[in-house]
């Protein structure tokens, strides 16, 4: 086998950077095969002619991205098969299990019924654009027009040229993350946040790094120092309520991170999937600085969870890249489903669930004040879930074990880490996946645990 080599003259600043580009170029032409045994850092660092902590560097940052590991005592290695995110939540429902692990909003029969209503509405005269539509496009007239009237419940006065029919809030990312994508660039986002936009964007070839955050989100002073080392293209920012500590980014935080956001010229991812159930928040990035913002939103956390369509408001001087990342990501959005959102907008449909969902959440947070007295937790106000971090003798891995053992499915806080070296000790309760006396089942089970020392779970032979 042909012994690969780094190209030492092609290197560019910041070398480590540089170097982990080719070694990833490398991975992905063959070149470096899976479970191949790269030199030492000391051998590396001898053969290309820089420091051992660049090597460091490069190697962590590509064990980041999944594409190499460590192994303590035998070394670093090309991960012998693609390295997929780990999912905080359970991927099917099990019989007789009370799931918190998945969030979701309240639903009940007024939602199918609701929807039954609309769809034989539909049925009755049916649109023929809703038939015939198939030239790519960023959505038919009438629904960007119905997304600006929802759009300025949320915060934001958005011009309907300016919006972008989408599948859901993941499309959106995924439009918004392809538009901004460049060779080697640096996509920021909370040191604790969103379990799948890292892996989404290392798909894309960011490099993701994690910034501190604090009660009030991302420190300013430490945005500003992360945007200073290597290309930063953008930040990722889950400012309403984030997921999954809850935090609710006040206006002063937002001002000061858009002045850091302008000094570096990088732009702002900002996911807004809560919409208008956080209300009395601070006004999105989108209306502070419209110039560099990206403002994603969408139906399935605050409405229904089949409602799959989304609205992505786009900074003019890029609409024209993020209508071509639309039409090569999903051609365009599902008109059917588009035309239910538009009807329900436009009828008050959407906001009356919204109400409801208000009003459902508040009962399951009142359920959560009381079966949770006495421990420390962060929940925002009509939030789908609590952050709960674990008393010192809790491991979070086994308190999830414990849990799960007595019947109840929580989330661990580690799918969460972008920084890994963020502090983790806590656990992401769902309140909206059961019923209500389910969850109130649920919390009781993990409040016992949280008071309880840890025992070893012994499985019969």
């Amino acid at each position: 086998m042909t012994i690969w080599h780094p190209d030492s003259a092609a290197l560019t600043r910041p070398k480590y950077l540089s170097l982990a580009e080719q070694m990833a170029a490398a991975i992905e032409r063959g070149d470096l095969s899976p479970g191949q045994r790269l030199p030492t850092h000391r051998g590396l660092s001898d053969s290309v002619g820089v420091s051992v902590q660049t090597v460091s560097r490069a190697y962590e940052e590509l064990i980041r991205r999944g594409l190499l590991v460590g192994e303590v005592g035998r070394g670093t290695f090309v991960r012998p098969g693609p390295a997929e995110p780990a999912m905080p939540f359970r991927d099917a429902r099990t019989a007789g299990l009370i799931d918190l692990s998945l969030i979701k909003p309240v639903a009940d029969n007024r939602h199918e019924r609701r929807l039954a209503e609309t769809l034989e509405d539909l049925a009755a005269g049916l649109p023929a654009d809703l038939v015939v539509s198939f030239r790519p496009n960023v959505g038919i007239q009438r629904h960007r027009e119905a997304a600006a009237e929802w759009l300025h419940l949320c915060g934001l006065s958005a011009n309907p040229e300016s919006v972008i029919i989408t599948n859901g809030v993941t499309s959106a990312q995924t439009v918004s993350l392809m538009t901004l994508s460049r060779p080697g660039a640096v996509l920021l986002t909370e040191a604790i946040g969103h379990h799948a936009v890292a892996a989404l964007a290392s798909f894309l070839g960011y490099t993701v790094r994690g910034v501190t955050i604090d009660d009030d989100g991302i420190v300013p002073d430490a945005l500003d120092q992360a945007c200073g080392d290597g290309d930063v293209r953008a930040l990722f920012i889950t400012p309403s309520a984030a997921n999954p500590t809850a935090t609710m980014v006040s206006k002063d935080r937002r001002k000061a991170i858009v002045e850091v956001a302008r000094r570096h010229d990088i732009f702002i991812l900002e996911n807004d999937a809560w919409g208008p159930l956080m209300p009395d928040r601070p006004p999105p990035f989108s209306a502070l600085a419209p110039e560099r913002s990206f403002h994603m939103s969408g139906f399935t956390k605050c409405l229904m969870p089949g409602l799959r369509t989304g609205y992505l408001v786009v900074p003019p001087m890029m609409m024209a890249a993020a209508r071509n990342r639309q039409v090569l990501t999903s051609w365009m959005a599902t008109p059917l489903i588009a035309e239910v959102v538009y009807r329900w907008v436009r009828d008050g449909t959407a906001w009356d669930l919204v109400r409801w969902q208000q009003n459902a959440l508040s009962r399951r947070h009142r359920i959560v004040e009381e079966e949770f007295s006495g421990m420390f937790f962060r929940s925002a106000r009509y939030g789908l879930h609590v952050w709960l971090p674990l008393p010192e003798q809790w491991g979070v891995e086994a308190f999830v074990a414990h849990a799960l053992a007595s019947g109840v499915a929580i989330a661990p806080g580690k799918p969460f880490l972008i920084d890994p070296s963020s502090p983790s000790r806590a656990v992401r309760v769902a309140l909206a996946s059961t019923s209500e006396d389910e969850l109130r089942h649920g919390l009781q089970t993990v409040a016992r645990a949280f008071h309880e020392r840890p025992e070893p779970l012994l499985d019969p032979l």
